[in-house]
């Protein structure tokens, strides 16, 4: 999928510091402990690790949806203390509001206090990076998952984040879609090249998108209620969009599988 656009404004690409991040819940209930991590300005990243090992919980505290319980989260420099404009999320289920139509869903992510116009422009210009004019003035129910999801995107765009949070979003999509979907993402981040820093179970997607895969998880020997650590980062070869059949890619693909303690004779590479 190719993108065609003749008025895309270039996202703010911001760079990404956790140091010492850890997250406990109920005083003791470890879920993250001692994350560093740095993101370059324009970089994609993906987070991949065990169900219940932190990873969209780490995505709240870059967001500011959640503060941590210890280290400090920076975005451009400057610390996140709350909820933060320089970031935007779209999550696994695209939460478009039924009673509006798309056009005006994708309306709803636009800075408090935009001007009409540019307002206006902004949603025509990202209706068109996603594919979705011939659709503006449906409502949820009448488009396809694949739909309400490129309309969910295209609302965390509406603001030009520095950074963009995508927790699991094509997860919830048939095998088809999704791969359409990454190819987009793709499209739409050469057009609006902000921060990208997305959670996935799938070693393929994470493979396919990123240029670094950072594995959490509990160190071995440690319990459950430990709290997860980056285990590993690894960086991918090559640019995007890469061959999905690379070969030189398979031993990344193996340690990753091995780092999730998943067989790689298994045929299914998710978790």
């Amino acid at each position: 999928m190719s993108i065609t656009t003749s008025a895309a404004t270039t996202s703010p690409a911001l760079s990404v510091s956790l140091d010492g991040v850890g997250r406990s819940f109920d005083g003791s209930r470890k879920v993250l402990r001692d994350i560093d991590l740095e993101i370059a300005a324009g970089e994609i990243v993906a987070l991949l690790g065990p169900s219940g090992c932190g990873k969209s919980t780490l995505l709240r505290q870059v967001s500011g949806l959640d503060a941590p319980t210890a280290g400090t989260v920076r975005i451009d420099g400057a610390e996140v203390t709350g909820i933060d404009q320089r970031a935007a999320v779209a999550f696994q289920e695209p939460r478009l509001l039924p009673w509006r139509s798309i056009r005006r869903n994708v309306e709803v992510g636009l800075a408090r206090h935009t001007d009409r116009a540019e307002g206006a422009a902004r949603v025509e210009q990202l209706l068109e990076l996603v594919q979705l004019s011939h659709a503006s003035q449906l409502r949820p129910r009448q488009v396809s998952g694949g739909m309400a999801q490129r309309a969910s995107l295209a609302r965390a765009l509406a603001r030009n984040p520095g950074v963009l949070l995508l927790d699991e979003p094509f997860g919830a999509l048939d095998a088809l879609t999704r791969l359409t979907m990454q190819d987009l993402l793709l499209d739409i981040h050469a057009v609006e090249p902000a921060t990208i820093l997305f959670v996935t179970h799938d070693v393929e997607e994470a493979l396919y998108l990123a240029d670094r895969v950072v594995l959490l998880g509990v160190e071995s020997g440690y319990k459950a209620d430990s709290g997860a650590v980056i285990r590993s980062v690894i960086t991918v070869p090559g640019k995007r969009p890469r061959d999905r059949g690379n070969a030189a890619l398979a031993h990344l693909r193996a340690e990753l599988l091995d780092g999730l303690g998943v067989s790689t004779h298994h045929p299914a590479h998710t978790l």
